[in-house]
C-alpha cells in the first residue's frame, strides 16, 4: 500500500505565491515521476507539471514560467512552487506518483487533493 499525503494549500492573493508538498509513503520501491493535477469547479482535471526520477521536467502551457516543481529523492516528497498566481489559479490540486512496489509492480497513485484559492 502507497498513500500520498499533499499539504500547504489555502488562500492567497493575486500575485502572491504559494508551495505546495506532497510525501509519498509505505511500500515503496522506487518512485518513477511523480505529478501535480488541478481540477477547477465544472472542468476536468488536467496535469500542471510532472518530474521523473531522472529530473526531467514539463508543465502546462498556462503555469510556465510561474511553477516549478522539485522533488526530494531522499523524503519521497515532491513539492511545487506557485508564483504569480491568478485567480485562474484557484482549484483542487492533487498529487500523482507511479510507483515500483516491487521490480515488476507498478501503481499508480493519487493523493486525496489541496485547495489553492487565488483571491483578494
Amino acid at each position: 500500500q502507497v498513500q500520498l499525503v499533499e499539504s500547504g494549500g489555502g488562500l492567497v492573493q493575486p500575485g502572491g505565491s504559494l508551495r505546495v508538498s506532497c510525501a509519498a509513503s509505505g511500500s515503496i520501491f522506487s518512485i518513477i515521476a511523480m505529478a501535480w493535477y488541478r481540477q477547477a469547479p465544472g472542468k476536468q482535471r488536467e496535469l500542471v507539471a510532472r518530474i521523473t526520477d531522472n529530473d526531467s521536467t514539463n508543465y502546462a502551457d498556462s503555469v510556465k514560467g510561474r511553477f516549478t516543481i522539485s522533488r526530494d529523492n531522499a523524503k519521497n516528497t515532491v513539492y511545487l512552487q506557485m508564483n504569480s498566481l491568478k485567480p485562474g489559479d484557484t482549484a483542487v490540486y492533487y498529487c500523482n506518483a507511479d510507483v515500483l512496489v516491487d521490480p515488476e509492480g507498478y501503481l499508480e497513485v493519487w493523493g486525496q487533493g489541496t485547495l489553492v484559492t487565488v483571491s483578494s
